[in-house]
Formats: C-alpha cells, sequence, structure tokens
C-alpha cells in the first residue's frame, strides 16, 4: 500500500463521497447549520427532564465569568448552601475572589519551590517543562482548596467582591506566569553560579513580595477582619463584628474539612481500584496536606453521592465538561449529539482509553444538588449546579443522565462516613505517587 496520498487515492475517497445521497444531505446540514446542531439527538432533550425525586434548595446561581475558578465555586457553592439552610437565609454568596488572592500566592510560591528542588534538570527536561507550562493556572483540587481555608478561612463575598481582573483573569495570570518564568531563569542561573539554596530562598522571599503586590493591585487586598450581616426568611437581622476569616469558617460554615474524601474513577490499567494515590508536584500550599484520591469503581461513586445528597448535603465533582454537552437546554448526555449517524463514524475508545490517549480528562467542577432515582433506586438523570451565571440551561442548572456520570465523570468528594469499610481501609494504606503529567493530575 502507498506511504502517500496519491491521486489515485483522492479519487476514489471522491467517489465514494458522492456516491452516496446521505453524504450530501450531511453535508447540507452541516455547511450550513454546524456540526454540533445538526447532530443534536432531540430525543436526549426530551428525555433529560429537569425534574428529580431528590432535589435540595440552593441559593441563586453563581457566575464565574472568564475566569477558571470552577473548583473554587463549586467548593464555596456546598459551603454557603450549609450557611443558607442554617440560618434560614433566601441567598449568601462566600468570596471566591478572597481564596483566589491567596491560591495565586501559594501556587507562586510552590512554583518557585519546585523550581528549587530540580536546580539539576536541565532545560528541556520533560519535568521542567511540566513546571514552567502553567505555574499559576486559575484551576485546582478539592484538597487544594482544603488547604487554602485550613490557612486562610473564607469571607462573606461583599468583604472581598469580585474586580475586574478577578472576573477575567487571563491578563492576571499571563502576568504572573512571565514573572515567575523570569524568576526561574534568576534562580537556576544564580544556582549555576554557586549561589546557596539558602541565598536562593532569601531571593525567592522577595520575588514573593512582587507576586503579592500584583496580586494587591489586580484583587484588593484581602480583609483581616470581617463581619457577618444578613438578614433572614422571617426578617430577623444577623449580625456579628470583628471575627477573623478563620473564625467566620469555623462559626458560620461549621465543616470540618478533614472528614471529606477524594474518590475518584480512573478503570486505566495502571491504576488499581481500592488504592490511595497522589500527584507528584501537584499542590499549591507548601505546608497543605497532599492531594490524595481513592480510586474506585463508577457504581460505587454513585452510591457514595446518593447517600450524601439523601442526608441533605450537595456534593462536589469533577468531570469533562466538553463532551455531550449542551449549553442552551443544560443537558449532559452521551446521546445527546448522533455523530456517529451523520459523519458515519465509529468512535472506539473506552473510558480507560480515552485518559490513556489523551481524549478525556476532568475539565471543570460542579455541585450535585439533586437526583433522579427510579423505584428500584437505580439513577438515571442528576441534577447539577453548574456556576455559569443563570443564562445557561434552567437557571444555571444543568441535568446529567447517568450514562454522562459513568462516562465522564472523574472525581467526586464526599464526607467519608458515606464510605464503606473497605472503602474507608483504603485511607490508611500506602499511596502510590503518579507521574506529574498523570491524566489525574488534571485541574478543574
Amino acid at each position: 500500500m502507498s506511504k502517500t496520498v496519491t491521486s489515485d487515492l483522492l479519487e476514489r475517497y471522491a467517489a465514494g463521497f458522492r456516491s452516496s445521497s446521505l453524504n450530501r444531505a450531511a453535508c447540507d446540514a452541516v455547511m450550513t447549520n454546524g456540526l454540533d446542531k445538526s447532530c443534536l439527538n432531540h430525543a436526549s432533550i426530551r428525555s433529560n427532564l429537569h425534574e428529580f425525586s431528590l432535589s435540595l434548595k440552593q441559593g441563586d446561581v453563581t457566575n464565574q465569568k472568564s475566569s477558571g475558578r470552577c473548583w473554587l465555586f463549586a467548593a464555596m457553592n456546598v459551603m454557603r448552601f450549609r450557611i443558607i439552610q442554617r440560618f434560614n437565609l433566601k441567598d449568601f454568596e462566600l468570596s471566591q475572589n478572597y481564596l483566589l488572592f491567596w491560591d495565586k500566592l501559594e501556587k507562586s510560591n510552590w512554583f518557585l519551590e519546585n523550581i528549587l528542588d530540580t536546580l539539576d534538570e536541565p532545560v528541556g527536561s520533560r519535568t521542567l517543562d511540566f513546571l514552567l507550562h502553567d505555574p499559576v493556572g486559575d484551576g485546582g483540587q478539592w484538597d487544594m482548596m482544603a488547604n487554602l481555608v485550613a490557612k486562610y478561612g473564607v469571607v462573606p463575598k461583599y468583604s472581598m467582591p469580585e474586580t475586574a481582573v478577578s472576573q477575567a483573569t487571563r491578563e492576571l495570570c499571563r502576568t504572573i506566569t512571565e514573572q515567575l518564568r523570569g524568576f526561574a531563569f534568576l534562580l537556576r542561573r544564580d544556582a549555576a553560579q554557586g549561589a546557596s539554596v539558602e541565598e536562593l530562598r532569601e531571593k525567592k522571599v522577595s520575588m514573593l513580595d512582587d507576586i503579592y503586590r500584583i496580586l494587591c493591585i489586580c484583587l484588593g487586598e484581602p480583609p483581616r477582619t470581617v463581619n457577618m450581616e444578613a438578614r433572614d426568611k422571617d426578617g430577623s437581622f444577623i449580625r456579628e463584628y470583628g471575627l477573623t476569616p478563620q473564625e467566620f469558617f469555623a462559626k458560620y460554615v461549621d465543616m470540618d474539612l478533614h472528614d471529606y474524601i477524594s474518590l475518584i474513577n480512573a478503570p486505566t490499567s495502571d491504576k488499581p481500584f481500592y488504592r490511595r494515590y497522589t500527584v507528584n508536584m501537584l499542590g499549591n500550599v507548601k505546608e497543605g496536606a497532599p492531594v490524595c484520591y481513592i480510586n474506585l469503581p463508577i457504581d460505587e461513586l454513585k452510591a457514595a453521592a446518593i447517600a450524601q445528597l439523601k442526608d441533605g448535603e450537595p456534593v462536589w465533582f469533577g468531570c469533562d465538561v466538553g463532551k455531550y454537552a449542551n449549553r442552551d437546554n443544560g443537558v449532559l448526555d452521551t446521546a445527546l449529539y448522533d455523530y456517529a449517524n451523520t459523519l458515519q463514524l465509529r468512535f472506539p475508545m473506552s473510558k480507560a482509553e480515552r485518559l490513556d490517549y489523551g481524549q478525556s480528562l476532568m475539565t471543570h467542577a460542579m455541585v450535585f444538588q439533586g437526583v433522579n432515582l427510579m423505584p428500584d433506586g437505580r439513577p438515571d438523570r442528576w441534577r447539577v449546579e453548574n456556576s455559569w451565571g443563570e443564562d445557561p440551561g434552567k437557571k444555571g442548572y444543568y441535568v446529567m443522565s447517568d450514562e454522562w456520570f459513568t462516562e465522564y465523570l472523574y472525581q467526586i468528594v464526599v464526607n467519608k462516613k458515606y464510605l464503606t469499610d473497605a472503602q474507608r481501609a483504603v485511607i490508611d494504606t500506602d499511596t502510590i505517587v503518579l507521574k506529574p503529567w498523570d491524566p489525574m493530575g488534571s485541574l478543574a
């Protein structure tokens, strides 16, 4: 067979395409309307109702705007739910900008410390390329959020509201990234010229002063104390002054983050189920707890999520939101687009193979606020609180089919009390360390 695309092959391809009336019809539809609209399966839209047998009551939908802070918004949505329910409020929102500030500062320190730990790596090595690629991006993980909250607490949104920069973070990330890459160059240059690690670390401390100044200018200076002021549904006014962010979290959120565990579904051959994993070089707070996961079969993630929802608590999760998703209708369903028949193709890869070949990974974090359970107890669809404002979906809410959960959901976070004894036992086993570029190191 030919190694090249020959004229004979092109004639064969063209003749094959023209011979099919289905090809011509598909061509007209897709060229006029676009691929997704032409492939939209309206039966999927009709079958994925925005009605659920179990549905929690949340405040207004939040909006991360043009930023990649979904993991923080999803975590704050879980936390504010507790405040709204406990204090009988119509709505309440925590400051995502506050945690964004500290995350950028801590990620900058994390990056520079990793540079100091890899001074022997040559320019162009995979490890150094990985570190330099995206040192201070918006994405994150549940455990990274927990480390921020343990160190800095949380504050009401009115105490550190959004800024033009927090709502559109591209310029901030670009500026800090340029600074950090320059700092990496200086540290490695000075190390090559004989500077000690302690001398380099002194320079690092000065470098972080520059990052802190950038953050204050762009995001505002974080408050050291805050007030709680809100009116409940009965008209009573709640007021308390002079709380530190840590005190505010302890009193008003009242959530022991140590009780929560990340469960993942990564069915690849290199990650046996019922084992505990972490990812090398993944994190933000240097002295914080490592990012850790327990890998389980997908049905066990579903069971844990349902148990927590039944107890009246929402569930943080991470998924590949770009796959088989419709923004207008707020639907996530593997049957949503009929690419296979429109394009006369078959997509052969399993979930594990999509991970192995870079076709899928976690890209977005949201919150389960409900589930529809069939008479036999099986879920058929899930109620999803997003953080893209009220326009997408049904006033900001999505519906996820159970089949989509199976194929494109990778992580949930639940209280450890919803684990079985066998699952809980995995927490105390040895941790397997994955490579920095492993798919499970992706950030929502």
